[in-house]
């Protein structure tokens, strides 16, 4: 029997504009970075701001929690990387990371380092047990690495997304890529690992209107998700009682579509703007999208047809 997907309006959350959504692991908080500069603490709960941190004037594009350390990390247009304890918003630290934009910041799950990744054409390891030093630099894209994702299974295997029309596949032993693949024919914005009946894919999002779904161990394209009307600004996969795919992108909309069909679903319009960013929390089945203008919070209804 298959499975159709529904997304249901619930709330909305006005703002500035949101950039970047993490939740954690064990609270009902939301974390999201904002374009004016601030970043803000949500209890997905009480539909309530908790805490609100006023990082500087540079918009922040990336934010995530390190919850076993109770800290958050916030990377903003200024180059910086700037870490908090989320209970007493006291700094922990402050450091000059890139030259140029941060656009995403990955939390390793095992390890006391985190990536960041830069409008500089850089990635960067970072070492928090170690003064926070940087311990490895990764060169070898063309133009700004928009986003990085651990692999699931193997966290020293990583991946990159840039404007250079290319996903690259690193190790964190060695600053060069074991491979590159030209994924679509204008910049990517996103990446991201899923795994289907214990096999590896990874979806990626471009300003090519497409989202492309990639077998990890052939390599190869096995799906072009198509129906987008402008840039594609993110992707992720959900596993719940059914396994499907949200996208989101500046034509103001997103699409659900089924992880194992391939077929579109259903197609959820946002009132508050672009779609920047998205956010799902597993235990209620309910979707956070990044908007323009806030935060919008939709009820996805799975159904068997």
């Amino acid at each position: 029997m298959n499975s159709a997907i529904e997304i249901k309006k619930i709330s909305i959350q006005k703002s500035e504009r949101v950039k970047s959504i993490d939740l954690h692991p064990t609270e009902p908080w939301v974390l999201l970075g904002l374009y004016s500069g601030n970043v803000s603490i949500w209890n997905h709960n009480s539909q309530e701001t908790e805490k609100t941190f006023e990082i500087g004037k540079s918009p922040v594009r990336t934010v995530k929690f390190i919850a076993h350390k109770e800290w958050i990390v916030v990377g903003s247009d200024d180059g910086f990387l700037r870490v908090y304890n989320y209970n007493n918003m006291e700094s922990v630290v402050e450091l000059k990371a890139h030259t140029d934009f941060i656009r995403s910041v990955v939390v390793h799950p095992s390890l006391p380092c985190i990536l960041s990744a830069s409008d500089d054409k850089l990635i960067k390891l970072w070492d928090w047990e170690n003064g926070w030093e940087c311990t490895k630099t990764f060169e070898g894209h063309e133009h700004y690495v928009m986003q990085v994702a651990f692999a699931p299974k193997d966290s020293n295997v990583f991946a990159s997304a840039s404007l250079d029309c290319t996903i690259k596949m690193w190790n964190l032993e060695s600053s060069s890529p074991h491979l590159s693949i030209e994924g679509h024919s204008k910049g990517l914005n996103s990446v991201e690992f899923f795994e289907t009946d214990d096999k590896l894919y990874f979806i990626t999002g471009s300003d090519d209107y497409t989202a492309k779904v990639w077998d990890y161990e052939t390599e190869t394209c096995i799906q072009t998700l198509e129906g987008h009307t402008n840039n594609v600004t993110s992707t992720t996969c959900v596993k719940s009682d059914a396994n499907f795919i949200i996208t989101g992108s500046e034509d103001k909309s997103v699409h659900a579509w089924n992880a194992i069909t391939y077929k579109l679903d259903h197609v959820f319009t946002s009132e508050l703007g672009r779609v920047w960013t998205i956010g799902f929390i597993k235990d209620t089945s309910r979707v956070i999208l990044g908007c323009d203008e806030g935060i919008l919070v939709g009820q996805v209804i799975i159904a068997c047809v």
